[in-house]
């Protein structure tokens, strides 16, 4: 047991190399996430929560913070400049198109009738709904919002999406002493959140039909 030990701490790097490693990690991946909406960010951001928890380092948590919502913010913004530089090509571009693909007609309608009443409060509220941020951001694309306003109201928005996916982490790392039992558990409440959701639109599209019936 103690030779086990002893083999697992010289595997585990020490936390020097892991920050060193992380957060450039943590930051390109956010990045990326933003860009291509296929990475998980959410649980990207609270599986380094949950390893922040665990260190002993000073101000890991701030830095995970401060990490992920600046990547998010950086590209959120580059990929609307990519989505208004399509809509002025005659051409259009495979990044407008690739906003437009993930953006169904009827949840750009509603982002739409929601950005016309509520403004840029949407883009907060956006960002904390699963698969919310992309019909908004196609709503403020052809509402012909300028960057810098999309900006203003996108950076609280990146805020408030860190802090919460952050807290998934902290409350999932809390409970376990091991930092990969916090992981999986972080993980599976970002894929609850993530769902619930899309299982809530499901059951109140069959209810009416089970009453029909």
């Amino acid at each position: 047991m103690i030779r086990l030990a002893a083999a697992v701490t010289t595997v585990v790097p020490p936390e020097s190399t892991q920050q060193a490693l992380g957060y450039p990690s943590l930051f390109l991946l956010v990045l990326i996430g933003a860009l291509v909406p296929v990475v998980p960010t959410g649980a990207l951001v609270s599986s380094a929560a949950v390893v922040a928890v665990h260190q002993t380092a000073p101000f890991s948590l701030a830095l995970v913070f401060v990490t992920a919502s600046l990547a998010a913010f950086l590209g959120d913004a580059a990929l609307y400049w990519l989505g208004r530089r399509g809509l002025g090509s005659k051409n259009g571009s495979r990044w407008l198109e690739a906003i437009r693909s993930r953006a169904p007609e009827d949840r750009l309608a509603q982002a739409q009738e929601k950005l016309g009443e509520h403004g840029v409060a949407v883009l907060v509220l956006s960002r904390l709904v699963p698969a919310g941020r992309i019909p908004v951001m196609l709503a403020c694309l052809l509402a012909k919002w300028p960057l810098r306003r999309f900006a203003r109201g996108n950076l609280p928005a990146c805020l408030a999406w860190a802090v919460t996916y952050q807290v998934i982490g902290i409350l999932g790392g809390s409970l376990f002493p091991e930092p990969w039992e916090g992981v999986v558990a972080a993980i599976g409440l970002t894929v609850l959140v993530g769902a619930a959701p899309g299982v809530w639109r499901r059951i109140r599209r069959s209810a009416p039909a089970h009453r029909s019936n």
